[in-house]
């Protein structure tokens, strides 16, 4: 079975992905550990690592019975077709989210267009294009997983 990508609302990954588990499709939404600060604490809290997206595998007859679910927007699609997601690409995401130390990522003396290899963090081993610079973020576009990571610095 193949796995595929939802769009979902803003902020609904982790309903969307605990609900389609109630119902018995099998998804994955990977999840970050971030120290958000509020006026009068600090609090760690999981957030999803792809802002709106949940992966979820299920054979292709069955695509439409994610739609049940509230939340569910639609399908990413690539090139015409739901974006498809391999079996390798998402267990490389699932150990680089179980290592201990998660780098952090910079960046030195790149240049729009420039094709890297991304060393170290969730996306290790991951061919990418610069697709823009500025002083706060940078874009890449992952080939392999066809979508746009945004990386903002600290």
């Amino acid at each position: 079975m193949n796995w595929y990508v939802l769009y979902t609302k803003p902020k609904w990954e982790k309903k969307v992905a605990e609900r389609l588990v109630q119902i018995g499709i099998e998804c994955y939404c990977p999840l970050i550990t971030q120290i958000k600060q509020w006026s009068d604490r600090k609090k760690k809290v999981e957030v999803p690592l792809f802002n709106s997206y949940v992966f979820v595998q299920l054979p292709d007859s069955d695509r439409n019975s994610v739609f049940q679910i509230a939340g569910v927007v639609r399908y990413l699609f690539w090139l015409g077709k739901p974006a498809v997601v391999r079996d390798e690409e998402i267990n490389v995401i699932k150990t680089s989210l179980k290592s201990p130390d998660l780098a952090e990522i910079s960046v030195s003396s790149i240049q729009v267009g420039d094709k890297i290899k991304l060393e170290s963090g969730a996306f290790s081993n991951q061919n990418a294009i610069v697709k823009e610079l500025s002083k706060n973020y940078y874009i890449l576009v992952l080939e392999s997983l066809g979508c746009l990571l945004k990386i903002k610095y600290k």
